[in-house]
């Protein structure tokens, strides 16, 4: 499939996959949603940028995670007071629908580095590690050694939660 082709089949392709990429950057379902559903508005305006040096679900996924970091650093400078019993309430009645375990999971990635949070969700997501390694800009080996710290600090954070 190119970027070029029809965008239901990139959109139905690639959605629970992003999705799952953007909730790992905010363990929010809800903003997750809303930062998968930018990331296919810009990549469809984009499209005609794509040279295909690279795979759809590579170019893809730069955009998402550069979707989820521009909105992570907009948010920090941004008062959101106001919004908030409202929002966690619609959330609260959202994530209902999400396995907890899985919620957890998610909670615990958000806690992670950036560049942390955007390998262990595409490792999750099954991609295979070259590509993991060309999105995150680091070679296949050295891919490998942080993977295996990702997952001992994903521990060390889930028994923070007292869940072990």
């Amino acid at each position: 499939m190119t970027v070029h082709s029809d965008f239901n089949t990139l959109y139905q392709t690639y959605y629970p996959k992003v999705l799952k990429l953007c909730l790992g950057y905010t363990g929010d379902y809800a903003q997750a949603q809303d930062l998968a559903q930018e990331t296919f508005v810009k990549a469809w305006q984009n499209r005609s940028k794509f040279k295909g040096e690279s795979l759809v679900s590579t170019w893809l996924y730069r955009i998402a995670v550069n979707t989820c970091l521009n909105h992570l650093r907009t948010a920090r400078t941004q008062p959101t007071d106001q919004l908030q019993p409202h929002h966690e309430q619609q959330t609260t009645d959202e994530t209902n629908e999400l396995d907890q375990q899985v919620r957890l999971l998610y909670t615990c990635i958000s806690q992670l580095a950036e560049t942390d949070r955007l390998i262990i969700s595409l490792v999750l997501e099954d991609t295979p590690y070259p590509e993991i390694a060309q999105i995150a800009g680091i070679s296949e080996g050295n891919l490998r050694l942080k993977i295996h710290r990702i997952k001992q600090q994903l521990t060390d954070i889930y028994h923070r939660y007292g869940r072990f």
